[in-house]
């Protein structure tokens, strides 16, 4: 009857009541959702704080993120914790379970501050560092915290007291300097939206006592990762969610570490550690030998072992990612040979977590990204029984019970924190929302459920979503949009985006076709591997193969089809644009226009110089070959209206990609428009940009291809 029970439950969940009074979601809905992250249950496996982001104010895009505390077997409604207001986030519990540590930007900038859960009351902050702080974590006998912070290298050798006023300083000095000159000596000086300079990412660590009002700090912070070098990743391809660990005594971190030299075209991250107690401040790398990526350091819960990622091809960043451990010495570090848990098996590991002598996963899967368990010795490889996008994996152990906490999402349900109860051999019941923040917004809306295909394509299969539109007949003709994803070697899943929402499409009155071509993640590593230098190539003509196909339905009206994507979703418009005339228009975000003028700007190096095997003057014709800009002479086929959106922040498809697919659209007469947002990066992120971004959107669509069934 439990098991029973509970699967109604998560049915009502995932399937909302349906009906004639339900309404399609508007932008306003949207923008209404809880946007919940970052699960922690507590010690004794009894709660579960996690953050929650809303947007309070569209027009002044402003948005609150506050903690909630909600009973890990569901029993009760979350509570909130704090209400700032402002962005509280990252919650950590100590190991006694006594204090929550959280980051908090309500005074200077971002701090740490300690929450006694045993007593109630304000939260206390614990860091005054001038440059902020992120990702704490505490060590396992609760003595220390250590954070990260992005510093001026050149102070970090100094007493904390002299390098924090030192960096205050000069933080003060470049925003008062009428003189906005940056000046830059090495690659990265910029990374996705933002300006680095030469500031590096630095691990401290801070020692505890207990005070009159609970815990305190019983020093200042210590940089233990002084130099001129990042100690935790500075592109998200490389981070596991866990980027670095404290050592199973708590005398050393062990962390994920930016390669020491070309760090713009190099993959080579690496394992590596710094002891605490003797004050040394000496790297000790323990994955040299690997010339590709290590990431992710975590322990086994008996402190016996150590687990990371590891990639083999140097400079691909989309490699094969798998599970490694080996033995771990306090003395010596990692000892042995390594095992490689997923080696045989042909999934690529997001995040991970030990399950005792197991491990829980996440992976790309057939349009989906669910959960696995899996044995050390790489047998006994299972998927959960969680539905939709699986992200944010965490274990609660308490009374006799262990269940997984994790962040579950699908495309027709937004993000809630799920737990699901595990045992030894199977999951004992469906897993169970226990957040149900989202559920009063739901049940007003209509949001169908996606529908998988399979198309055949040159060499083997494409899957595809279908997402029809609310209200939908089939007796009637509707028309499409063709979604295509960023990456490339990314996928569409079944699960929720507040950037590119396709149940915001569908609403609008189309039918949404989510393909998954060459180059996606999930199929297996060959296929993911099959775009590389290719772009223009297999996967083009596994697009078209799937446009066929959604014009064939029965249900379609071929007259009108529009095509939209962001990334390589946006240079895929670009290539539908000098290659075919098939769609009646195309949107376009944030897209490459000119492989050749692409590789000097963009951040990322060896994104470019992997996927065209060598640079520019090495191999020239790589870069040309699937080069939308070479082909803009065609003007029997460049003639397609296409909305460019391309943002001044955005440094991995920089502003300059939109200008000359602009000024080739213009000067050659093709109907064209340009929004460009000076205070965005790769997304459009801000509350009132979003509603305008997707205001643009939907007029030019609709202008070019009218909604609604005929």
């Amino acid at each position: 009857m439990r098991r029973l029970m509970t699967f109604l439950v998560l049915t009502i969940f995932l399937n909302p009541a349906s009906g004639a009074n339900l309404k399609p979601m508007t932008v306003d809905d949207l923008l209404a959702f809880h946007r919940l992250s970052d699960p922690q249950p507590s010690p004794d496996g009894k709660w579960v704080v996690f953050q929650s982001s809303q947007v309070l104010d569209v027009a002044q895009n402003r948005m609150a993120t506050h903690l909630y505390l909600v009973p890990t077997d569901g029993s009760a409604a979350p509570r909130l914790l704090t209400s700032s207001g402002k962005r509280d986030s990252q919650p950590r519990w100590s190991p006694d379970g006594k204090t929550i540590a959280f980051v908090s930007n309500r005074f200077q900038g971002n701090q740490i501050f300690l929450l006694d859960v045993t007593r109630g009351g304000e939260a206390i902050q614990l860091t005054n560092v001038s440059t902020g702080v992120s990702d704490p974590k505490w060590s396992p006998d609760g003595k220390y915290l250590a954070f990260s912070s992005t510093i001026y290298p050149e102070f970090s050798e100094l007493p904390f007291e002299e390098s924090n006023k030192k960096n205050h300083d000069k933080l003060t000095e470049v925003e008062q300097n009428p003189v906005k000159a940056r000046v830059f000596t090495k690659l990265f000086y910029r990374h996705w939206d933002e300006y680095v300079e030469d500031k590096r990412i630095h691990l401290f660590v801070v020692p505890l006592k207990v005070g009159p009002n609970g815990l305190e700090a019983a020093d200042f912070p210590r940089d233990v990762t002084p130099g001129d070098r990042d100690a935790l990743p500075t592109s998200s391809t490389f981070s596991s969610g866990v980027d670095y660990s404290f050592a199973p005594d708590s005398k050393s971190l062990v962390f994920t570490a930016v390669p020491t030299v070309n760090a713009a075209w190099s993959t080579n991250y690496e394992i590596c550690r710094v002891t605490l107690d003797n004050r040394s401040t000496k790297w000790n790398c323990l994955t040299t030998a690997n010339r590709a990526a290590d990431s992710g350091p975590q322990f086994s819960p008996d402190g016996k072992k150590i687990a990371f990622r590891q990639q083999k091809k140097a400079g691909y960043e989309a490699d094969k990612w798998d599970i490694v451990f080996a033995d771990w010495s306090a003395e010596k570090g990692i000892v042995g040979p390594l095992t490689n848990v997923t080696a045989k098996h042909d999934l690529s590991v997001g995040e991970f977590i030990w399950h005792g002598n197991n491990f829980l996963f996440n992976a790309d899967y057939q349009g989906s990204s669910p959960a696995f368990s899996i044995a050390a010795d790489g047998t006994g490889l299972k998927q959960l029984p969680i539905p939709g996008r699986v992200t944010s994996l965490a274990l609660s152990q308490g009374d006799h019970q262990t269940n997984l906490v994790t962040v579950v999402s699908s495309m027709h349900f937004p993000n809630e924190i799920f737990t699901l109860e595990l045992d030894h051999e199977a999951p004992k019941v469906a897993a169970k929302n226990i957040s149900r923040m989202n559920e009063e917004i739901l049940t007003h809306l209509n949001l169908p459920k996606p529908e998988s295909v399979t198309i055949d394509v040159e060499g083997g299969k494409m899957q595809m979503w279908l997402l029809k539109p609310p209200g939908f007949d089939p007796a009637k003709k509707w028309p499409v949009v063709y979604l295509v994803h960023g990456g490339p070697q990314g996928a569409w899943d079944d699960g929720w985006s507040f950037r590119w929402n396709p149940e915001m499409w569908a609403a609008q009155g189309y039918v949404i076709a989510l393909p998954n071509p060459r180059g996606s993640t999930g199929f297996g590593q060959k296929f993911t591997d099959e775009i590389s230098g290719d772009w223009g190539g297999k996967c083009y003509r596994d697009l078209m193969a799937g446009a066929d196909y959604v014009e064939k339905l029965p249900y379609v009206d071929n007259k009108r089809i529009a095509s939209a994507g962001a990334s390589f979703g946006g240079y895929m418009q670009n290539w539908f644009a000098v290659n075919t005339n098939r769609f009646q228009c195309l949107i376009n975000h944030c897209s490459v226009w000119n492989f050749e003028s692409m590789w000097g700007t963009t951040d990322e190096l060896w994104f470019d110089e992997y996927e065209h095997g060598g640079l520019p003057w090495e191999v020239p014709g790589k870069y040309a070959e699937f080069s939308p800009h070479k082909k803009a002479a065609k003007l029997g086929e460049f003639k397609t209206p296409m909305l460019i959106i391309h943002n001044d922040l955005d440094f991995r498809c920089p502003i300059g990609q939109g200008h000359e697919l602009f000024s080739a659209m213009q000067r050659q007469g093709v109907p064209s428009r340009f929004i460009n947002f000076p205070d965005e990066g790769h997304w459009v992120l801000k509350p009132a940009n979003s509603k305008y971004w997707h205001k643009e959107v939907f007029d030019w669509l609709k202008k070019y291809v009218p909604a609604g069934p005929k």
